[in-house]
């Protein structure tokens, strides 16, 4: 099977960039028509229903927290392989690629094709990845990654020249491919040239010891993982592959990222891309992002915004004129999910989450229909955390599944588990005693997940159960629901929740730490047993032998089916309590920015974002031409 891109017959004559004019005069930097690889990826606009654009502008947009500069690897969505929007994968960085057998998988790198400082972008940088990084105890102390491994053995990569790669497993790994699309994907090649100077195998030893003690760090290995951030993108140094590269050097709160004078892209014109000259990312308190988008001070904004903002962002849009607000379908398989943490150290409360009984009354006992008015006017889907109607495996006998309220059955199932001793004041006592107080993490970022809590606090109440709710910072919450130190946490539901039967079913299994019910599961998953814990409950023990099962059938029919069985395990575990889907995401486009589109899914994986819809084929009507500086 050959995945490659759709070609012209012939690469168009490549304009020259103003914002690089004035470096290719003074002879520091190449004619566009040499920045580009021999075999560029030529995006044909108008065949994807979008117009033809011009270079020039400053596009700006707002973040939350410093780190998340890493948006823009997320949006640019420059990768080996990517989802069109579609959700088809397609080559972007690579040429093509030739799949044999869903277990062996060429690459072919584009001819010619460069990092961001015009070094060559080759085979090489794929084998400095796998030998020095990966496979280098010091930097990666865990060896390869767990994804290399196929049924316990792991795969190979070679380089058979300097524009091919070869990762080939004795079984199949339909998981690779998807994997590359992430929209934070395992960058499998690191730029070489520039990483070795970091690195003990070919640094000189005295500019090592200085780099070391100028970094603060312990050892060269610490330096070198500090200077390679492929997806943190807080190194301006680090030559990068996407549309835009960081220009900002130190942290700051106004970041600078500017064009890439090697981007791979051009348009059928000659043009390269993006069309936008200059991103500027501000970031602010979160609770600003609604009223600066409001007050016309960004062309494009999503992150920060939510439903609860579009009366104000309409009301700015009628009375300002400068942007429109789009809303596009939210793509998470629940708008807001409650997860109870089954490998939470209490053994008491540890042995009444883990009872089926306890998780579905908990369900019952939540007014969806109230939440769903009190915050999105009625216009998000009710019901648990499942793939959503637009999937082809949506069932909605999985929606339904113990989402209806109903105070009594909840009741007689907590009775049934022998929950009946109250304290003076109505909480049911857990077996030890303890009145029974249920206490849910939030990070403190979405309004809405505290107001949710808030209304499910007095239905909970009718149960027995106290609900105690407890902001914290994102990164303390997630650090300690991996821990087992948090007993449960509010969140997005799954962040796929269009999948289709050629998608890896691997995240509705315990494979991963970032799922909240099972962190320690997936932490044993993740590191082939050597920490976390192993899963000892039926249900979950299923899940992965279907998962395995879908990764070694390539039959539509066989997928299915296992797709059908594992959301079915899900419903009826309650293993994430879903709430409400669908709700709109409100989206804050300038009425300069064209090519955006009307309608769109908001989704982390698959999509990225605003990767899907290609973020770098966005250009404002009035671009003022601009020059490097």
């Amino acid at each position: 099977m050959l995945f490659a891109a759709p070609t012209l017959a012939q690469t168009p004559a490549v304009k020259e960039s103003s914002f690089w004019a004035a470096e290719v005069t003074s002879g520091n930097m190449p004619p566009a028509a040499e920045r580009l690889p021999l075999d560029p990826l030529i995006v044909d606009l108008e065949a994807k229903g979008r117009t033809l654009g011009v270079q020039g502008g400053t596009l700006r947009t707002l973040v939350s927290r410093s780190k998340d500069i890493r948006q823009m690897v997320v949006y640019g969505y420059a990768r080996l392989v990517g989802y069109d929007a579609d959700y088809t994968l397609q080559p972007d960085i690579l040429r093509d690629i030739t799949v044999e057998e869903d277990r062996k998988f060429t690459l072919h790198l584009r001819r010619s094709h460069r990092w961001s400082d015009g070094a060559p972008f080759t085979a090489d940088d794929f084998a400095y990845w796998w030998t020095h990084v990966a496979n280098n105890p010091e930097i990666t102390p865990s060896g390869p990654p767990e994804w290399m491994t196929v049924d316990d053995k792991l795969g190979s990569v070679t380089f058979p020249d300097k524009h091919t790669v070869v990762f080939e497993w004795s079984a199949p790994n339909p998981n690779f491919l998807p994997l590359l699309a992430q929209a934070s994907p395992p960058f499998i090649y690191r730029p070489a040239h520039y990483l070795k100077q970091f690195h003990v195998d070919f640094a000189d030893a005295d500019f090592l010891v200085q780099e070391i003690l100028s970094a603060r760090v312990k050892s060269w290995a610490a330096l070198h993982n500090k200077r390679d951030n492929m997806y943190k993108f807080d190194n301006p140094d680090q030559p990068t592959l996407q549309p835009w590269l960081n220009a900002s050097g130190k942290p700051t709160s106004r970041n600078m990222f500017v064009r890439n004078p090697y981007f791979h892209r051009i348009d059928t014109a000659g043009t390269q891309l993006p069309y936008i000259d200059v991103v500027q990312m501000t970031v602010v308190g979160s609770g600003l992002i609604a009223a600066k988008s409001n007050a016309g001070e960004v062309d494009l904004q999503a992150r920060g915004l939510g439903f609860r903002d579009v009366a104000i962002l309409k009301k700015g849009e009628a009375d300002g004129g400068k942007y429109r607000t789009l809303l596009w379908g939210n793509g998470a398989a629940s708008q807001i999910a409650i997860y109870p943490n089954l490998n939470f150290a209490d053994p008491v409360w540890r042995n009444v989450m883990r009872d089926v009984r306890f998780r579905r009354a908990l369900s019952l006992g939540i007014d969806r229909r109230m939440i769903n008015r009190a915050l999105y006017f009625g216009l998000a889907q009710e019901g648990g955390m499942t793939a959503l109607a637009r999937s082809p495996l949506h069932n909605p006998d999985d929606l339904a599944a113990w989402s209806q309220m109903d105070i009594a059955h909840a009741n007689r199932l907590l009775d049934d588990m022998g929950l009946t001793e109250r304290t003076g004041n109505g909480l049911r006592k857990l077996p030890d005693g303890r009145a029974m107080e249920f206490v849910i993490e939030t990070a403190g970022e979405r309004q809405e997940e505290e107001n949710a809590l808030t209304i499910i606090a007095d239905t909970w109440r009718e149960l027995g159960i106290r609900l105690i709710m407890r902001p914290l910072d994102r990164d303390i919450l997630r650090n300690r629901i991996y821990a087992g130190t948090g007993m449960a946490a509010v969140w997005f539901g799954w962040d796929n929740g269009l999948p289709r039967s050629e998608t890896s079913p691997g995240y509705l299994a315990p494979t991963e730490q970032e799922f909240f019910a099972w962190p320690k599961w997936g932490q044993y998953y993740q590191t082939m047993g050597k920490a976390g814990e192993a899963p000892d409950m039926e249900a979950a023990k299923r899940l992965l032998e279907l998962s395995s099962d879908w990764s070694h059938t390539t039959n539509i029919e066989e997928r299915t089916a296992i797709w059908a069985e594992m959301l079915d395990i899900h419903a009826q575990q309650q293993f994430a309590i879903g709430l409400l889907s669908g709700a709109p995401q409100p989206v804050v486009v300038s009425n300069r920015l064209r090519n955006v589109p009307q309608e769109g899914i908001w989704a982390y994986d698959p999509g990225a974002h605003f990767g899907i819809h290609r973020i770098d084929e966005f250009y404002f009507e009035d671009a003022h031409q601009q020059v490097s500086q």
